[in-house]
């Protein structure tokens, strides 16, 4: 595969900037790291975006999930290794990246509803809506990943 852009970044340095301030953002925000790291994961495995596949995957190992969860991300409904909460954050997550098919269902909602606070729901959502622009942009100028991943860390649970 052959980038159609190399320096897309450099050419929106303004748009860039604000983007990866609100990914600071979310950082700072209500949502525990490894809840980020899954629902990035999922919009990207949908959107078919390997650049930021392999980036929250490194990111997630970094941050000590394990393999086999991170595995598992794409399989989770048949999986019992995720919580209530991460299982309703996966949802809503599939609702909105498939938005034109789903309509982003009232019944995800209310898992939603009952998981997260009116500021977690919040942020969850615009978490989701920011990695479908970050897949749109990388996947729509081919943009390569690394070819690597970190070690699973060793106090992983």
């Amino acid at each position: 595969m052959t980038p159609r852009m190399t320096d897309h970044f450099d050419r929106t340095r303004t748009g860039y900037r604000a983007l990866t301030g609100f990914e600071a953002a979310l950082q700072a925000g209500p949502l525990e790291p490894k809840l980020l790291h899954l629902v990035k994961l999922r919009a990207s495995q949908i959107n078919g975006c390997a650049f930021c596949i392999q980036m929250h995957t490194a990111e997630a190992l970094q941050d000590g999930e394990t393999h086999l969860r991170l595995h598992m991300v794409a399989g989770w409904r048949d999986s019992p290794l995720f919580s209530d909460r991460e299982r309703a954050a996966l949802a809503w997550t599939e609702a909105l990246t498939l938005i034109a098919q789903t309509g982003a269902p009232d019944a995800d909602w209310q898992a939603v509803e009952a998981a997260f606070s009116p500021d977690e729901r919040a942020w969850l959502t615009l978490a989701i809506g920011a990695i479908n622009l970050w897949n749109r942009v990388q996947v729509g100028l081919r943009a390569p990943h690394a070819m690597g991943l970190p070690a699973e860390r060793a106090d992983a649970a």
